[in-house]
């Protein structure tokens, strides 16, 4: 006689509180930035912190589960490039500017994305495969001179991060936006390095 193992579903009940808790934290995170606390995100679902913490352990592990939507919208517009972009070198250019748009997601995000590339976090995973699909787009481009062969998906990575978190700071003009965000494109450019020799 066989016996089946059934996995149990979430009460409603919690399932409803994870819901809650989530359309909770969009919004505060949305409105008032991730320094928000987990307390008022708490009060904001209507459930009590204990319920909080039993679903989301630490604010990474809710911006993980936020972040998720957002990471799958990232790897659409990936695919979106590789199919509209034959050169690698744009594609590139065209990801970098995925990554900054994903990075800002929340104000304040790029901070805790830094800490995760440092450390073990509910975001490292994330941050990792973000790494990763950075490198393969960018060793396309290296592979056809476009890039230089110095660099490494996480240093595209940490500079999308870095122009991300100055882009979030109220002191930065559109201007100083923009020219950041060109460095970043055009700084790993191997065109550009053959040209300074």
């Amino acid at each position: 006689m066989f016996q089946t193992s059934t996995v149990r579903e979430p009460r409603k009940d919690a399932q409803r509180n994870r819901m809650l808790i989530l359309h909770a934290a969009r919004q505060a995170f949305a409105s008032e930035g991730v320094e928000v606390s987990m307390d008022a995100i708490a009060k904001k679902a209507g459930v009590g912190p204990g319920t909080l913490y039993r679903n989301f352990p630490s604010k990474d592990a809710l911006l993980a589960a936020l972040l998720a939507l957002h990471h799958a919208k990232l790897d659409e517009q990936r695919a979106v490039i590789a199919a509209e972009e034959s050169d690698t070198g744009r594609a590139l250019e065209r990801w970098i500017d995925a990554l900054g748009d994903w990075m800002l997601a929340y104000q304040g995000l790029p901070e805790p994305l830094r800490a995760a590339c440092q450390g073990d976090s509910a975001l490292t995973p994330t941050c990792l495969n973000v790494i990763e699909t950075t490198e393969i787009i960018l060793r396309a481009a290296q592979n056809d001179g476009h890039a230089r062969r110095t660099l490494e998906g996480r240093d595209i990575f940490l500079g999308a991060l870095a122009i991300a978190w100055a882009r979030g700071m109220t002191a930065a003009d559109e201007r100083t936006r923009t020219a950041q965000g060109d460095l970043l494109k055009k700084g790993w450019s191997a065109v550009d390095v053959m040209a300074d020799n």
